[in-house]
């Protein structure tokens, strides 16, 4: 049974809404976009896995001359792929809102995201029936490190959580450095299609950029110069 038809039929007028938004990112899948409304009327069989991005715009300076524009937090899961905080939400005992921060509060342990947060929901590829449901908060650089020194401190911190890191939003003269090396890296899941989304659908790196770092990763890698390279 497709998706559509495990839902049931939608609210009058919902045929009128603008169509939700894709990532539009040549050499990224796309994801199958749906309401918060839709993936609640998801039939038993369906799981739900809850993810977020904490960010702060940044007016830091790499090397003095490039411009950082936000700090995104990311983390190191135990199985060595990058990974956004949260997890699989069990609905028959927790709304999304609080599965996800039971999860947050094991990986971080200082922050509640409420519905306000939430930004999408996409079904997911294979063969496992996966809604997967993600928010975003935007905090202050200060509140955004006082959680990165949490995290250190968290039950889950060198077990099921490596360590923060922050994604760097920019890209290096040499077309490489910055973005389009950290998205050559292994991501979880949704991860990698999420940030990327994430960072299109909040206005934090323009499409074109976003085109022009994940077009970067697809082709054959230089050896890396560590110099204080410029940025485009």
């Amino acid at each position: 049974m497709g998706a559509m038809a495990a839902m049931g039929a939608l609210p009058t007028g919902a045929a009128a809404l603008p169509p939700l938004p894709t990532l539009g990112v040549p050499g990224v899948p796309e994801l199958k976009p749906l309401t918060r409304y839709e993936a609640m009327r998801l039939g038993p069989g369906w799981s739900h896995s809850c993810h977020a991005m904490l960010y702060a715009p940044n007016p830091g300076m790499l090397f003095g001359r490039i411009p950082l524009r936000y700090a995104v937090l990311m983390q190191m899961r135990f199985d060595g792929l990058l990974g956004f905080p949260g997890g699989f939400v069990d609905r028959r005992y927790w709304s999304l809102e609080d599965g996800l921060n039971r999860v947050l509060g094991l990986g971080l342990g200082c922050v509640r995201l409420t519905e306000a947060d939430y930004l999408c929901s996409h079904l997911t590829e294979g063969p496992h029936r996966v809604v997967a449901h993600f928010y975003a908060r935007q905090l202050t650089l200060e509140e955004l490190h006082t959680i990165e020194i949490s995290a250190v401190h968290s039950r889950d911190h060198g077990l099921e959580v490596m360590g923060m890191v922050r994604v760097p939003l920019y890209t290096q003269k040499d077309r490489m450095g910055g973005l389009p090396n950290f998205l050559g890296n292994s991501f979880v899941g949704t991860a990698k299609f999420q940030l990327l989304f994430a960072l299109k659908i909040l206005n934090m790196v323009p499409e074109e950029k976003l085109a022009e770092a994940v077009a970067a990763t697809q082709k054959p890698k230089k050896p890396a110069i560590d110099q204080a390279a410029g940025v485009t």
